[in-house]
Protein backbone atom coordinates (compact mmCIF):
# COMPACT_ATOMS: atom_id res chain seq x y z
CA UNK A 1 0.00 0.00 0.00
CA UNK A 2 2.92 2.37 0.98
CA UNK A 3 4.32 1.83 -2.41
CA UNK A 4 1.36 2.50 -4.38
CA UNK A 5 0.76 5.56 -2.39
CA UNK A 6 4.49 6.65 -3.14
CA UNK A 7 3.60 5.99 -7.04
CA UNK A 8 0.75 7.85 -7.15
CA UNK A 9 2.54 10.84 -5.67
CA UNK A 10 4.98 10.49 -7.80
CA UNK A 11 2.52 10.71 -11.18
CA UNK A 12 0.55 13.56 -9.69
CA UNK A 13 4.10 15.66 -9.10
CA UNK A 14 4.62 14.66 -12.61
CA UNK A 15 1.34 16.01 -14.56
CA UNK A 16 1.32 19.12 -12.25
CA UNK A 17 4.58 19.64 -12.82
CA UNK A 18 3.99 20.13 -16.48
CA UNK A 19 2.46 23.23 -17.33
CA UNK A 20 1.54 22.85 -20.80
CA UNK A 21 0.04 19.39 -19.96
CA UNK A 22 -2.66 20.90 -17.70
CA UNK A 23 -4.82 23.30 -20.03
CA UNK A 24 -4.64 20.15 -22.80
CA UNK A 25 -5.95 17.98 -20.26
CA UNK A 26 -8.71 20.07 -18.86
CA UNK A 27 -9.28 23.29 -21.31
CA UNK A 28 -9.28 21.51 -24.75
CA UNK A 29 -11.66 18.74 -23.78
CA UNK A 30 -14.00 21.97 -22.34
CA UNK A 31 -13.84 24.31 -25.47
CA UNK A 32 -14.40 21.25 -27.38
CA UNK A 33 -17.62 20.33 -25.50
CA UNK A 34 -18.92 23.80 -25.49
CA UNK A 35 -18.54 24.58 -29.47
CA UNK A 36 -18.99 20.89 -31.42
CA UNK A 37 -22.23 20.23 -30.40
CA UNK A 38 -23.06 23.77 -32.19
CA UNK A 39 -21.55 22.67 -35.41
CA UNK A 40 -22.41 19.18 -35.47
CA UNK A 41 -26.22 19.22 -36.11
CA UNK A 42 -28.01 17.19 -38.85
CA UNK A 43 -30.55 19.47 -39.69
CA UNK A 44 -30.66 20.86 -42.88
CA UNK A 45 -31.21 24.32 -43.56
CA UNK A 46 -30.60 27.24 -45.71
CA UNK A 47 -30.57 25.14 -49.32
CA UNK A 48 -29.56 26.95 -52.15
CA UNK A 49 -32.22 26.44 -54.83
CA UNK A 50 -32.24 28.11 -58.62
CA UNK A 51 -35.95 27.91 -59.65
CA UNK A 52 -36.85 28.23 -63.62
CA UNK A 53 -40.22 29.48 -64.22
CA UNK A 54 -41.07 28.81 -67.63
CA UNK A 55 -44.92 29.87 -66.59
CA UNK A 56 -44.78 33.16 -64.88
CA UNK A 57 -48.28 32.84 -63.12
CA UNK A 58 -50.16 33.14 -60.47
CA UNK A 59 -50.08 29.56 -59.71
CA UNK A 60 -46.29 29.37 -60.15
CA UNK A 61 -45.82 32.36 -58.20
CA UNK A 62 -47.57 30.59 -55.48
CA UNK A 63 -45.66 27.49 -55.59
CA UNK A 64 -42.37 29.42 -55.20
CA UNK A 65 -43.11 31.81 -52.40
CA UNK A 66 -44.08 28.74 -50.76
CA UNK A 67 -40.77 27.30 -50.81
CA UNK A 68 -38.90 29.99 -49.76
CA UNK A 69 -41.43 30.92 -46.94
CA UNK A 70 -40.51 27.16 -45.89
CA UNK A 71 -37.27 28.56 -43.45
CA UNK A 72 -35.50 25.69 -45.50
CA UNK A 73 -34.59 27.30 -49.15
CA UNK A 74 -32.73 30.26 -50.15
CA UNK A 75 -33.36 31.03 -53.66
CA UNK A 76 -29.97 31.16 -55.00
CA UNK A 77 -31.29 31.92 -58.81
CA UNK A 78 -34.46 32.89 -60.41
CA UNK A 79 -35.09 32.90 -63.82
CA UNK A 80 -36.21 30.97 -67.10
CA UNK A 81 -33.15 29.22 -68.37
CA UNK A 82 -32.42 25.96 -66.87
CA UNK A 83 -28.75 26.37 -68.18
CA UNK A 84 -28.52 29.72 -66.31
CA UNK A 85 -29.41 27.60 -63.32
CA UNK A 86 -27.36 24.77 -64.37
CA UNK A 87 -24.14 26.90 -64.68
CA UNK A 88 -25.11 27.89 -60.75
CA UNK A 89 -24.73 24.33 -59.47
CA UNK A 90 -21.53 23.82 -60.95
CA UNK A 91 -20.30 26.78 -59.87
CA UNK A 92 -21.42 25.45 -56.11
CA UNK A 93 -23.48 28.22 -56.01
CA UNK A 94 -27.17 26.28 -55.88
CA UNK A 95 -27.63 22.81 -54.53
CA UNK A 96 -30.99 22.17 -56.37
CA UNK A 97 -32.91 23.39 -59.35
CA UNK A 98 -36.85 23.53 -59.71
CA UNK A 99 -38.01 24.03 -63.44
CA UNK A 100 -41.59 24.80 -63.85
CA UNK A 101 -42.76 24.27 -67.27
CA UNK A 102 -44.36 26.76 -69.48
CA UNK A 103 -48.27 26.21 -69.49
CA UNK A 104 -48.21 25.12 -65.75
CA UNK A 105 -51.41 26.75 -64.20
CA UNK A 106 -53.12 25.80 -67.82
CA UNK A 107 -52.43 22.66 -68.19
CA UNK A 108 -53.16 21.70 -63.60
CA UNK A 109 -56.33 23.53 -64.22
CA UNK A 110 -57.78 21.94 -67.59
CA UNK A 111 -55.92 18.40 -67.42
CA UNK A 112 -55.98 18.37 -63.75
CA UNK A 113 -51.86 17.07 -63.58
CA UNK A 114 -48.91 18.50 -64.46
CA UNK A 115 -45.29 17.74 -64.22
CA UNK A 116 -42.13 19.49 -62.80
CA UNK A 117 -38.72 18.89 -63.32
CA UNK A 118 -36.25 18.59 -60.56
CA UNK A 119 -32.55 18.28 -60.46
CA UNK A 120 -30.32 18.00 -57.23
CA UNK A 121 -26.68 18.35 -56.42
CA UNK A 122 -25.79 14.84 -55.31
CA UNK A 123 -21.81 14.92 -54.32
CA UNK A 124 -23.34 15.70 -51.07
CA UNK A 125 -25.48 12.77 -51.12
CA UNK A 126 -27.23 13.63 -47.07
CA UNK A 127 -27.47 17.63 -48.76
CA UNK A 128 -29.17 15.98 -51.72
CA UNK A 129 -31.61 13.29 -50.03
CA UNK A 130 -32.32 15.79 -47.30
CA UNK A 131 -33.00 18.79 -49.83
CA UNK A 132 -35.25 16.50 -52.26
CA UNK A 133 -37.09 15.30 -49.72
CA UNK A 134 -37.91 18.26 -47.89
CA UNK A 135 -38.94 19.99 -51.74
CA UNK A 136 -41.16 17.26 -52.49
CA UNK A 137 -43.18 17.51 -49.16
CA UNK A 138 -43.24 21.72 -50.19
CA UNK A 139 -45.22 20.75 -53.88
CA UNK A 140 -47.00 17.72 -51.91
CA UNK A 141 -48.19 20.60 -49.88
CA UNK A 142 -48.96 22.57 -52.29
CA UNK A 143 -50.66 20.38 -54.57
CA UNK A 144 -53.16 19.07 -51.58
CA UNK A 145 -53.73 23.12 -51.05
CA UNK A 146 -55.10 23.54 -55.19
CA UNK A 147 -57.08 20.26 -54.93
CA UNK A 148 -58.52 22.13 -52.03
CA UNK A 149 -59.66 24.64 -53.45
CA UNK A 150 -61.67 23.05 -56.61
CA UNK A 151 -63.48 20.33 -54.65
CA UNK A 152 -66.34 21.43 -52.85
CA UNK A 153 -66.49 18.30 -49.82
CA UNK A 154 -69.36 16.83 -49.26
CA UNK A 155 -71.82 17.51 -46.56
CA UNK A 156 -70.85 14.43 -44.65
CA UNK A 157 -67.69 13.35 -46.24
CA UNK A 158 -68.41 9.39 -46.00
CA UNK A 159 -64.59 8.84 -46.96
CA UNK A 160 -62.57 6.80 -43.78
CA UNK A 161 -60.16 8.51 -42.75
CA UNK A 162 -57.12 8.09 -40.60
CA UNK A 163 -55.80 11.18 -38.01
CA UNK A 164 -52.08 10.86 -36.72
CA UNK A 165 -51.38 11.94 -33.39
CA UNK A 166 -47.49 11.74 -32.91
CA UNK A 167 -45.58 12.96 -29.64
CA UNK A 168 -42.24 13.16 -29.29
CA UNK A 169 -40.86 11.31 -26.15
CA UNK A 170 -37.40 12.12 -24.51
CA UNK A 171 -36.83 14.80 -26.66
CA UNK A 172 -39.99 16.46 -26.83
CA UNK A 173 -38.42 19.68 -28.69
CA UNK A 174 -36.22 17.75 -30.79
CA UNK A 175 -33.65 19.86 -29.52
CA UNK A 176 -30.47 17.92 -32.03
CA UNK A 177 -27.88 19.23 -28.85
CA UNK A 178 -29.99 17.11 -26.51
CA UNK A 179 -28.87 14.05 -28.95
CA UNK A 180 -24.88 15.09 -29.23
CA UNK A 181 -23.77 16.61 -26.06
CA UNK A 182 -24.34 13.01 -24.14
CA UNK A 183 -22.35 11.93 -27.04
CA UNK A 184 -19.47 14.36 -27.48
CA UNK A 185 -18.64 14.53 -23.94
CA UNK A 186 -18.65 10.59 -23.84
CA UNK A 187 -15.82 10.81 -26.54
CA UNK A 188 -14.07 14.09 -24.39
CA UNK A 189 -13.68 11.78 -21.76
CA UNK A 190 -12.44 8.97 -23.83
CA UNK A 191 -9.96 10.55 -25.99
CA UNK A 192 -7.86 12.40 -22.56
CA UNK A 193 -7.51 8.93 -20.60
CA UNK A 194 -6.73 7.41 -23.90
CA UNK A 195 -4.31 9.76 -24.96
CA UNK A 196 -2.86 10.53 -21.56
CA UNK A 197 -2.20 7.03 -20.01
CA UNK A 198 -0.77 5.90 -23.52
CA UNK A 199 1.83 8.68 -22.78
CA UNK A 200 2.68 7.59 -20.05
CA UNK A 201 5.12 4.44 -19.57
CA UNK A 202 6.87 5.81 -23.15
CA UNK A 203 7.84 8.90 -21.13
CA UNK A 204 9.34 6.98 -18.61
CA UNK A 205 11.57 4.88 -21.46
CA UNK A 206 12.35 8.07 -22.93
CA UNK A 207 13.54 9.82 -20.00
CA UNK A 208 15.13 6.45 -18.65
CA UNK A 209 13.16 6.08 -15.39
CA UNK A 210 11.65 2.97 -16.67
CA UNK A 211 15.30 1.07 -15.93
CA UNK A 212 14.93 2.76 -12.19
CA UNK A 213 11.56 1.36 -11.79
CA UNK A 214 12.32 -2.00 -12.94
CA UNK A 215 15.15 -2.89 -10.58
CA UNK A 216 12.64 -2.40 -7.74
CA UNK A 217 10.96 -4.64 -5.36
CA UNK A 218 7.79 -2.81 -7.24
CA UNK A 219 5.29 -5.19 -8.49
CA UNK A 220 3.88 -5.13 -11.58
CA UNK A 221 0.39 -4.80 -10.82
CA UNK A 222 1.78 -1.94 -8.62
CA UNK A 223 2.89 -0.01 -11.27
CA UNK A 224 -0.18 -0.40 -13.59
CA UNK A 225 -2.23 0.76 -11.03
CA UNK A 226 0.11 3.49 -10.09
CA UNK A 227 -0.36 5.27 -13.85
CA UNK A 228 -4.29 4.26 -13.95
CA UNK A 229 -5.01 5.68 -10.49
CA UNK A 230 -4.43 9.50 -11.34
CA UNK A 231 -5.84 9.61 -15.07
CA UNK A 232 -8.80 7.72 -13.46
CA UNK A 233 -9.26 10.46 -11.05
CA UNK A 234 -8.75 12.95 -14.05
CA UNK A 235 -11.03 11.44 -16.12
CA UNK A 236 -14.13 11.72 -13.46
CA UNK A 237 -12.94 15.72 -12.95
CA UNK A 238 -13.53 16.09 -16.57
CA UNK A 239 -16.57 14.21 -16.66
CA UNK A 240 -17.75 16.11 -13.64
CA UNK A 241 -17.21 18.96 -14.91
CA UNK A 242 -18.70 18.72 -18.72
CA UNK A 243 -21.64 17.00 -17.48
CA UNK A 244 -22.40 20.03 -14.18
CA UNK A 245 -21.24 23.18 -15.71
CA UNK A 246 -21.35 22.99 -19.74
CA UNK A 247 -24.10 20.44 -20.61
CA UNK A 248 -26.34 22.43 -17.19
CA UNK A 249 -25.42 25.49 -17.81
CA UNK A 250 -24.81 26.28 -21.78
CA UNK A 251 -27.13 23.72 -22.99
CA UNK A 252 -29.55 23.68 -20.25
CA UNK A 253 -29.78 19.73 -19.89
CA UNK A 254 -30.44 17.53 -16.93
CA UNK A 255 -30.14 14.14 -16.55
CA UNK A 256 -32.96 12.59 -16.05
CA UNK A 257 -32.14 9.25 -14.78
CA UNK A 258 -29.42 8.36 -11.95
CA UNK A 259 -26.20 10.55 -11.76
CA UNK A 260 -25.00 7.82 -9.30
CA UNK A 261 -26.03 5.28 -12.04
CA UNK A 262 -23.74 7.61 -14.76
CA UNK A 263 -20.77 7.50 -12.33
CA UNK A 264 -20.86 3.99 -11.58
CA UNK A 265 -20.50 3.25 -15.41
CA UNK A 266 -17.69 5.60 -16.42
CA UNK A 267 -15.60 4.43 -13.21
CA UNK A 268 -15.81 0.93 -14.99
CA UNK A 269 -15.51 2.37 -18.28
CA UNK A 270 -12.71 4.74 -17.62
CA UNK A 271 -10.40 1.55 -16.15
CA UNK A 272 -11.11 -0.24 -19.17
CA UNK A 273 -10.10 2.63 -21.11
CA UNK A 274 -6.88 3.55 -19.29
CA UNK A 275 -6.36 0.06 -19.18
CA UNK A 276 -6.56 0.64 -23.30
CA UNK A 277 -4.13 3.60 -23.35
CA UNK A 278 -1.61 1.60 -21.19
CA UNK A 279 -1.58 -1.19 -23.18
CA UNK A 280 -0.89 1.08 -25.98
CA UNK A 281 2.04 1.79 -24.12
CA UNK A 282 3.86 -0.88 -23.35
CA UNK A 283 3.76 -1.65 -27.72
CA UNK A 284 5.22 1.36 -27.79
CA UNK A 285 9.06 3.09 -27.56
CA UNK A 286 8.12 6.34 -28.29
CA UNK A 287 5.87 9.09 -28.17
CA UNK A 288 5.45 9.61 -31.11
CA UNK A 289 4.70 6.22 -32.04
CA UNK A 290 1.99 5.94 -29.20
CA UNK A 291 0.44 9.08 -30.40
CA UNK A 292 0.15 7.53 -33.77
CA UNK A 293 -1.53 3.75 -32.49
CA UNK A 294 -3.51 5.98 -30.34
CA UNK A 295 -4.92 8.62 -32.89
CA UNK A 296 -5.52 5.75 -35.01
CA UNK A 297 -7.63 4.16 -32.70
CA UNK A 298 -9.50 6.83 -31.68
CA UNK A 299 -10.62 7.67 -35.18
CA UNK A 300 -12.07 4.20 -35.13
CA UNK A 301 -13.63 4.39 -32.05
CA UNK A 302 -15.43 8.24 -32.86
CA UNK A 303 -16.75 7.07 -36.48
CA UNK A 304 -17.56 3.39 -35.21
CA UNK A 305 -19.54 4.55 -32.16
CA UNK A 306 -22.62 5.53 -33.49
CA UNK A 307 -22.02 9.02 -32.57
CA UNK A 308 -22.77 10.64 -35.77
CA UNK A 309 -24.05 7.68 -37.94
CA UNK A 310 -26.97 5.40 -36.55
CA UNK A 311 -25.16 1.92 -35.83
CA UNK A 312 -28.21 -0.14 -37.48
CA UNK A 313 -27.63 1.51 -40.75
CA UNK A 314 -24.03 0.32 -41.11
CA UNK A 315 -23.09 -3.04 -42.84
CA UNK A 316 -22.85 -6.11 -40.40
CA UNK A 317 -19.25 -6.08 -40.39
CA UNK A 318 -18.97 -2.84 -39.41
CA UNK A 319 -21.71 -3.35 -36.89
CA UNK A 320 -19.35 -5.79 -35.33
CA UNK A 321 -16.55 -3.64 -34.84
CA UNK A 322 -18.89 -0.99 -33.45
CA UNK A 323 -20.02 -3.27 -30.72
CA UNK A 324 -16.37 -3.99 -30.03
CA UNK A 325 -15.86 -0.47 -29.36
CA UNK A 326 -16.46 0.25 -26.05
CA UNK A 327 -16.81 3.94 -26.59
CA UNK A 328 -20.44 2.67 -28.29
CA UNK A 329 -21.55 1.18 -25.12
CA UNK A 330 -20.77 4.66 -23.07
CA UNK A 331 -22.55 6.60 -25.87
CA UNK A 332 -25.18 4.50 -25.34
CA UNK A 333 -25.48 4.40 -21.52
CA UNK A 334 -25.07 8.71 -21.59
CA UNK A 335 -27.95 8.63 -23.98
CA UNK A 336 -29.95 6.30 -21.80
CA UNK A 337 -29.69 7.76 -18.56
CA UNK A 338 -29.74 11.03 -19.55
CA UNK A 339 -32.64 11.31 -21.84
CA UNK A 340 -34.47 8.29 -20.92
CA UNK A 341 -34.28 8.14 -17.51
CA UNK A 342 -33.29 4.70 -17.58
CA UNK A 343 -31.94 2.28 -14.65
CA UNK A 344 -30.04 -0.10 -13.66
CA UNK A 345 -31.61 -3.10 -15.31
CA UNK A 346 -31.75 -1.17 -18.56
CA UNK A 347 -28.27 -0.88 -18.91
CA UNK A 348 -27.15 -3.98 -17.16
CA UNK A 349 -25.63 -5.26 -20.03
CA UNK A 350 -23.59 -2.94 -21.02
CA UNK A 351 -22.26 -2.92 -17.69
CA UNK A 352 -21.27 -6.72 -18.06
CA UNK A 353 -19.80 -5.71 -21.69
CA UNK A 354 -18.00 -3.01 -20.10
CA UNK A 355 -16.15 -5.15 -16.93
CA UNK A 356 -15.27 -7.92 -19.84
CA UNK A 357 -13.51 -5.00 -21.86
CA UNK A 358 -11.98 -3.53 -18.34
CA UNK A 359 -10.43 -6.91 -17.40
CA UNK A 360 -9.56 -8.17 -20.78
CA UNK A 361 -7.04 -4.39 -21.47
CA UNK A 362 -5.95 -4.66 -17.65
CA UNK A 363 -4.73 -7.83 -17.70
CA UNK A 364 -3.13 -7.57 -21.37
CA UNK A 365 -1.29 -4.53 -19.69
CA UNK A 366 -0.66 -6.47 -17.18
CA UNK A 367 1.03 -9.33 -18.61
CA UNK A 368 2.89 -7.01 -21.38
CA UNK A 369 4.44 -5.13 -19.37
CA UNK A 370 7.98 -6.47 -18.60
CA UNK A 371 9.53 -5.67 -16.06
CA UNK A 372 13.53 -7.20 -14.66
CA UNK A 373 14.35 -7.70 -11.43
Amino acid sequence: MRTLLFLLRKEFKQIFRNKSLLPMIFAMPLIQLVVMPLAADYEIKNINISIVDHDRSPYSQQLISKITASGYFVLADFGDSFDAAFQQIEEEKSDLILEIPAGFERNLVRDKREKLFIAVNAINGTKANLGGAYLNQIIQNYNAEVRLEWINPARFNTIPQVEVASSNWFNPFMNYRFFMVPGILAFLVTMVAAYMSALNIVKEKEVGTIEQINVTPIKKYQFILGKLIPFWIIGVVIFSIGLFFVSRILYGIVPIGSVFLLYGFLAIYLVALLGLGLLISTYSDTQQQAMSVAFFIMMIFLLMSGLFTPIDSMPEWAQIVAYSNPLTYFIEVMRMVMLKGSGFLDIARHLLVMIGFAIFFNTWAVLNYHKST
